[in-house]
């Protein structure tokens, strides 16, 4: 059986933005979902002045990371990529004490964040969010890194409804340059003096994660290795309709593969983009399929731009495509 919320109460009232008090200028402060609303309605706060706070903290943000250096980046290490970091730029800089902030796909024991020793910041991006915007919740999780004490790991909580989104907190000038891992060593600043317990762990995740390597000459596109195959994932910025529309003209025409033996096998959704994927043979390295991957964008960006109607074998070839598309997020 599930056990029972314990209730408690704020010490001081908080208060809710947008939400005005009947007949007052002020805000209506927030109390318990179960208590009569301040407003003076007569109903509970949960079903009056609370419904907004509410479906502001569980509303379904499909594109977290709109806006932000690198989207289609941060899609992928949010949901294909097992070991990789990159180097945050915030607005106004670091905040002194604070020598470097560092995104990671994951961080040891699942936490949400990790303050060094050294002050330095580490951010996990691969953890369940309590609300429905991952963006808001993972800048909550930063601001309280930057403050933690060094040494210290930060647990996840709900955002406030009302608090910055990483769009607020991060350069949108700065850049986003994924470095991608063969494992989990950067966990630990000196992994060949690492505890016992700590290079056991290290080796348990190494062993689970699926090589990976980004390719250099296109953006946001992600080879892996399997056991029976290879795969290419490419996330790709463009609308949903006109990319499948583009990729049914070129599979239709047979042009949609990426060499000898690969082949376009569909696509899912994941954070509002759409992520193409391709099987490869096992023989098939990143660096065997850069150049096919360039030479497919240039015939990806001439489809794109083609607005005729389909015709039927390209009709019949989006059909095949999306009845194999499923959706990450």
């Amino acid at each position: 059986m599930a056990k029972k919320r314990p209730q408690t109460k704020a010490k001081r009232p908080q208060t809710t933005g947008g939400a005005r008090a009947a007949g007052t200028d002020g805000e209506v402060p927030v109390v318990g979902a179960r208590e009569p609303c301040p407003c003076g309605s007569g109903r509970r706060y949960k079903a009056c002045h609370g419904r907004a706070a509410a479906h502001a903290a569980t509303e379904l943000v499909h594109r977290p990371f709109e806006g932000l250096p690198g989207e289609c980046d941060w899609v992928a290490l949010r949901e294909l990529v097992p070991a990789a970091t990159v180097e945050l730029t915030l607005r106004g800089g670091l905040p002194e004490g604070v020598p470097a902030v560092t995104l990671a796909t994951v961080l040891p024991m699942a936490w949400p964040a990790l303050r060094r020793d050294d002050g330095s910041v580490l951010l996990g991006l691969q953890n369940d969010t309590a609300s429905g915007d991952i963006s808001r919740d993972l800048a909550d999780t930063l601001q309280r890194a930057l403050e933690a004490q060094p040494g210290t790991p930060v647990q996840g909580r709900r955002a406030p409804a009302d608090s910055p989104r990483l769009q607020d907190l991060l350069d949108p000038e700065g850049a986003f340059e994924p470095e991608v891992h063969s494992g989990f060593e950067f966990w630990v600043p000196d992994p060949e003096n690492a505890t016992p317990e700590v290079t056991a762990s290290l080796e348990r995740a190494n062993a689970a994660a699926i090589p990976t390597v980004k390719l250099q000459g296109v953006d946001a596109a992600y080879w892996c290795e399997t056991p029976e195959k290879n795969h290419l994932r490419w996330v790709m910025p463009h609308p949903e309709e006109q990319l499948l529309d583009a990729l049914a003209r070129l599979h239709a025409a047979g042009r949609s593969s990426l060499g000898e033996g690969t082949r376009l096998v569909g696509s899912f959704r994941a954070h509002g983009l759409t992520v193409p994927v391709w099987d490869l043979p096992s023989g098939v390295l990143a660096e065997d399929v850069e150049k096919p991957a360039a030479e497919f964008a240039e015939r990806l960006a001439a489809a794109l731009a083609t607005d005729a109607p389909l015709t039927a074998d390209e009709r019949r070839a989006r059909g095949g495509l999306t009845n194999r598309q499923v959706t990450l997020s």
